[in-house]
This record gives C-alpha cells, sequence and structure tokens, in this order.
C-alpha cells in the first residue's frame, strides 16, 4: 500500500517537537508499505533534509520515508495573519501533489484543519480513499479560547470541519472528546476510532546521565514542563506559583521551561521583573537531549489553560513523554488525563486557576522524594501497559490497512 501523508508540522526525533507522524510512518514501513510524507518547514522541527530548494520544494529520503518539504517556514511565534498564510499556501500545494502523486491512500493530520482539504479534492475527484486524523477540535478550540472571534471566519471552519470529516471514510481521534466531537458532526461510529498519542519507550527509558541546568541543584525538586509557550499553555499560571513559592520562602523547588512560543519573550521578561530566579528557561532541545533533562527532573507539569474544549478535547505529546520517562505528573486542568493520573496514582491533579494548591502539590513533592518515586514507577507502568506506541502504532496501521474495506 502507498501512502501519501500530509503533515504539515512534521518532525524527526531531530527536532524538538511531537514525533507521531515520524513513528507512525516507520511503522506503516515495517508492515510493509511504502510513505510519502508530505510537510512544510516548522520552525521547531527537522526533516532532516539538506538540500536546495528547487521551484519552493525538495525532496529525499529519511530513515525509509520518502520526504517532500514545502518551503514554507512556519513558526509559533508567527502573527495570525502570516500563519493563516502559511496554511492556505501549504493546503494549495498540497492539492496538486494529491492529484499527481500516485498513491492508494491519502492520509492527513491537524493541526491545522487545512491539512485536510488535499483529501477532501482526492476523495470526491481522484476517488482515494481519505483517513483524516484529527488532533485537535478546530473551531472550537480557538472559539473558546477567544483566538479567533471573527463570525465569518468561524462559520468558514465550522464548514471545512464537517466537509473534511464527512469526505473522510475513516477518522482517528487522538482523546475521547475529539472521537465523540467528530461523531456528533454525522460521522457513524463505526468510521471513527480512538488512537491516543503513544509513549516512546525506547526513547525515553534510555539509561543516560541526567542533566540539569545551572541553577538547580542536585537537592531541588526538578519540575520540567517541555512545550509551547502560548496562550494555550497559561504558563502565567507557574510565574503565579513561582512566586507563591518565594512568599513561603521554599527554596528549594525549580521549576524548568523548555521550548519557545509566541509569549516566550513576555513570561522571561515577567520572571526577571519579579525576581523569579526559581524558574529556569531553556531553549527547545531534541529528543536525544530531552531525555537526559527527563533523567535528572522530579516531576512532570502537564499544564493548560482553563478552556473546558481541553479537559476531553487534547492528547498533550508531553505527558506522554513524562510517564515514558518514569516521571510522575502534575496536571492542572480536569478532564480524561486528570482521570488516569488519580487512577493510576501516577501524579497530583489540582483544580485549574488554584495557585495555592498548585503551590501545595510541589511543596508536598519537594518533601515527598520517595512517594514521588513510586509515583513515577506507576507512570512508567501505566505507559508500558495502555499507551505503548509501538502498539497504539499497529493499532493505526490496521485502521489504514481497512480503509479499503469502508
Amino acid at each position: 500500500m502507498r501512502v501519501l501523508y500530509f503533515h504539515q508540522h512534521f518532525s524527526t526525533p531531530k527536532g524538538a517537537t511531537g514525533i507521531r507522524s515520524y513513528q507512525m510512518a516507520k511503522r506503516l514501513i515495517h508492515h510493509g508499505h511504502q510513505v510519502t510524507m508530505v510537510c512544510g518547514s516548522y520552525g521547531g522541527g527537522s526533516t532532516e533534509l539538506t538540500g536546495l530548494f528547487v521551484n519552493g520544494k525538495r525532496q529525499g529520503k529519511v530513515d525509509g520515508i520518502d520526504i517532500i518539504e514545502f518551503d514554507l517556514a512556519y513558526s509559533n511565534k508567527d502573527g495570525f495573519l502570516k500563519r493563516f498564510n502559511t496554511f492556505i499556501r501549504f493546503a494549495a500545494k498540497s492539492i496538486g501533489l494529491a492529484f499527481t502523486e500516485n498513491y492508494d491512500v491519502l492520509f492527513a493530520t491537524t493541526t491545522p484543519l487545512t491539512a485536510g482539504i488535499p483529501g477532501i479534492f482526492a476523495r470526491w475527484f481522484r476517488k482515494k480513499p481519505f483517513v483524516f486524523e484529527v488532533r485537535d477540535l478546530w473551531p472550537e478550540l480557538p472559539r473558546e479560547m477567544g483566538v479567533i472571534t471573527n463570525p465569518v471566519i468561524l462559520q468558514l471552519m465550522s464548514f471545512l470541519e464537517w466537509l473534511s470529516y464527512r469526505s473522510a471514510n475513516r477518522c482517528i481521534g487522538l482523546s475521547p472528546g475529539i472521537v465523540d466531537g467528530i461523531k456528533k458532526q454525522g460521522v457513524k461510529d463505526e468510521s471513527v476510532t480512538l488512537v491516543p498519542n503513544g509513549c516512546d519507550l525506547s526513547i525515553f527509558s534510555q539509561d543516560v546521565e541526567g542533566y540539569r541546568p545551572v541553577g538547580v541543584e542536585t537537592t531541588d525538586l526538578m519540575a520540567i514542563f517541555a512545550g509551547t509557550h502560548g496562550i494555550a499553555n497559561g504558563l502565567d499560571a507557574i510565574l503565579n506559583v513561582a512566586k507563591e513559592l518565594k512568599k513561603r520562602e521554599i527554596n528549594n523547588v525549580k521549576i524548568v521551561l523548555i521550548g519557545q512560543g509566541k509569549l516566550k519573550p513576555q513570561l522571561q521578561s515577567r520572571a526577571k521583573a519579579e525576581n523569579l530566579n526559581n524558574v529556569i528557561f531553556h531553549d527547545p532541545v531534541n529528543k536525544e537531549t530531552l531525555v537526559k533533562f527527563m533523567k535528572s527532573a522530579d516531576i512532570g507539569l502537564q499544564l493548560l489553560a482553563n478552556v473546558p474544549a481541553f479537559y476531553y478535547g487534547t492528547s498533550p505529546n508531553k505527558f506522554f513523554d513524562y510517564i515514558s520517562a518514569g516521571l510522575p505528573v502534575l496536571n492542572n486542568y480536569p478532564g480524561w488525563l486528570a482521570d488516569i493520573i488519580k487512577e493510576h496514582e501516577c501524579g497530583y491533579s489540582i483544580a485549574p486557576d488554584n495557585i495555592v494548591e498548585f503551590a501545595n502539590a510541589l511543596e508536598h513533592a519537594a518533601n515527598n522524594k520517595p512517594g514521588l518515586l513510586l509515583m513515577g514507577e506507576n507512570a512508567y507502568r501505566l505507559g508500558k501497559k495502555e499507551f505503548s506506541r509501538e502498539e497504539l502504532a499497529d493499532r493505526w496501521v490496521q485502521w489504514l490497512e481497512g480503509v479499503g474495506e469502508t
């Protein structure tokens, strides 16, 4: 089976972002299929292609994956209009490939929502099977966050959402809420399946020497956040917690924020102005380096802004990276991940926007190192038993292989 795979923000492990698409493509190849990955140039990622762009694209083979990379740079720091323009240009170029490439199945994954556009054309104009994977519910999330308020744009996005779901032969949701959201658009139950993000156990369980940045002592509790510093993440909350810890004169808790994003300069300025020396900012790192941070960390921070659509409608990479590394997780919003943490006793789940409870949890963790180790063991056991990337990828591959039967 030849799969034409669209993921605008694709990256190999050499990049500093999620590698779900890389792992899924590798699993397709493992099962004897051929994969052509179509992507743009994501600021936090790496395709590992080094050749020059010719006529707006470059091609090559990396780890068995045929890659077509468009010369379309994208960064989380970009403004709305620039991002929108990049999304539309990627979709337009992708339509061309949907009409000209030789393939058996077209697979597209969000974000952005425009990722589904080549699949729509492939399904209705070339009669090719189309599988659509949804990582976030759009426009529900930006509407609730207040990021997009223009009613015309929201209406157009709602139409594109409906058309993408109804054009796809099969859909995949990364969380229970996403699956429910797809079904609410009229997609039959048997055409939708849940395949959440998974644990890259072979990467994060490596026996490597841990690394703590300058400012974090061996006796400190090192709480780590590895992800985007954007509106959705609500990282002002962690600065509020850092301020509360200083107020309590708790000096043995250090918070390490790894990543990039639109709000990072603003967060750094605030931390400096308020003398929050218990917060350490670090540039994005690739998976190999992130493993070293995780090995030395005591707890992982799963943080999001208090937006109800997030509760059951997201499947964050970082949560699965944390438990892959055997780290307990501190989660600051209700929902399916909070339920998992409580059920498996693998961390702390606190109420949103509750700075006192957040600080209490970190203070308790700092004074309860043996208990943290037990939580970490529970976390790793959970990841291995229920979220093994290999097993989830096999389920994902079977879903694609069966698309011709629907």
